[in-house]
């Protein structure tokens, strides 16, 4: 199968019908928490219980995202992207009709695979269909469209939950990912050219060890843990996951080609992607912790005082990404480590407790410093890699941006609970130390970086 070549109007509308079907997925990951009282309600369930429907979604999504590769260059886009936003509605169809509790948890595993599937996919795409020198642009784009669903996720969920039932909220994205598939079959074709390969059946089992690590990262911190059990899962894990990777080195055809972690600038790309991701997730969730334990202010408030970081960070993602392509990745990515180090060490410096209009200014410079670093960083790792290693470097980052997040929550829980409880100033002020340091390695790497761009034009 060749490469088609997209231009005009037709290039618009792939990656428009890219983009909304990204868009859709994307808020069905961070919707759900508004319902979750709601469902606790409606199946008689518990909060740990409930809270299954995201953990479970991030591990299959874990899973998922190092078989994007092998699913990518075996089925092609156009037939992959129609399968992936069918499973979707399939997983919202069963979750929207379930009876229980099991049948929407498998409903949401369905979404999952999806979701696994196509993050590292549309942006392989994205990548390949763009020219170099415009890559930081559309990567922006991208960027705005997972930012925004990010910031409006909960505001639509609440929406929707305000004038019909938990069902309702599903139907609404069943209906637009079935208008979106009705699109694709029109707008999107295979850009990529096809490169058949078998599939290894050991490497897909291993990949298991990523459930077992995030599960075992997803117990520190809480009460009641049988850690000889969970210790025990996540030595077996991560021996599955070496030996994934030892398997990966010494195949002629990987199922993840671990190789690109041998090229120094993709190397330093996945890890600035994973340190902002860091930045970004630990605000949206201990931020709110700080504003209901420390400030005492409502839930609904400690909402609502995250709105503007999530604004500016989607408002900024185009910028960011055009600013890249003009000034060069490096003076961006330095510009985004510094205003995320600044929050942190803002926090840092201020011994009491931060008023919460002081804290949503803060809140706004780290998330704006993420505009400026994740995806920057992710187009700065594609750029380092040969067009048929692409898929395998999104893959790689996509997975390790999960992985690195799920670690910088578990870890601020925990640093949270050395000091008494959520509600100790202590804790938190901890939190801001260890973050603002760990951020200070992020700019160490965003120093060391060559400016690949600039020195290509000289």
């Amino acid at each position: 199968m060749e490469t088609k070549q997209l231009s005009g109007r037709a290039r618009t509308w792939f990656v428009a019908t890219l983009l909304m079907g990204t868009f859709t997925m994307s808020i069905s990951q961070s919707a759900l928490s508004t319902a979750y009282p709601t469902l606790m309600r409606y199946f008689n369930i518990s909060a740990s219980t409930v809270q299954w429907l995201t953990t479970g979604f991030m591990l299959i999504m874990c899973v998922m995202m190092p078989v994007s590769p092998w699913l990518l260059g075996n089925l092609g886009f156009k037939p992959l992207f129609l399968s992936v936003l069918v499973m979707f509605d399939v997983g919202t169809l069963l979750i929207i009709l379930a009876p229980n509790f099991p049948l929407v948890l498998l409903g949401r595993a369905l979404e999952a695979i999806g979701v696994g599937v196509l993050f590292p996919s549309y942006q392989t795409v994205l990548l390949a269909i763009t020219p170099e020198e415009n890559r930081g642009s559309v990567m922006g784009l991208a960027g705005l469209v997972m930012g925004s669903a990010l910031a409006v996720g909960p505001i639509i969920s609440g929406i929707v939950l305000r004038f019909t039932s938990w069902q309702g909220l599903f139907i609404v994205f069943m209906i637009v990912i079935t208008l979106v598939v009705l699109l694709a079959l029109r707008t999107i074709i295979n850009v990529l050219p096809s490169t058949p390969s078998k599939l290894d059946g050991l490497s897909v089992v291993l990949l298991v060890g990523f459930v077992g690590v995030l599960y075992g990262i997803n117990e520190i911190g809480k009460a009641g843990v049988n850690w000889s059990i969970v210790g025990t899962i996540s030595l077996i894990s991560i021996l599955a996951l070496i030996w994934f990777g030892y398997r990966q080195l010494h195949l002629s055809e990987p199922l993840l080609d671990l190789r690109v972690f041998a090229v120094p600038q993709f190397n330093a790309a996945v890890w600035l992607t994973g340190l902002s991701y860091i930045a970004l997730i630990v605000v949206t969730i201990v931020f709110p912790l700080y504003y209901q334990l420390v400030l005492g202010v409502s839930p609904f408030i400690s909402g609502m005082a995250l709105v503007p970081g999530a604004v500016f960070l989607s408002v900024l993602n185009p910028l960011t990404g055009k600013l890249a392509d003009r000034l060069g990745f490096k003076r961006v990515l330095l510009i985004g480590m510094t205003m995320i180090l600044v929050g942190w060490g803002i926090l840092v410096l201020i011994p009491g407790t931060v008023a919460l209009w002081g804290m949503m200014p803060i809140a706004m410079l780290i998330e704006g410093g993420n505009a400026f670093v994740m995806m920057p960083a992710v187009t700065l790792g594609a750029d380092a890699l040969p067009k048929q290693q692409l898929s395998h470097g999104t893959a790689v980052i996509t997975t390790m941006r999960q992985l690195l997040g799920s670690t910088g929550v578990a870890v601020a829980t925990l640093l949270l609970s050395l000091h008494g409880g959520t509600a100790s100033l202590a804790g938190f002020h901890l939190v801001f130390i260890v973050f603002f340091v760990l951020e200070l390695i992020g700019l160490g790497l965003a120093l060391s970086l060559k400016e690949h761009r600039v020195a290509m034009a000289a």
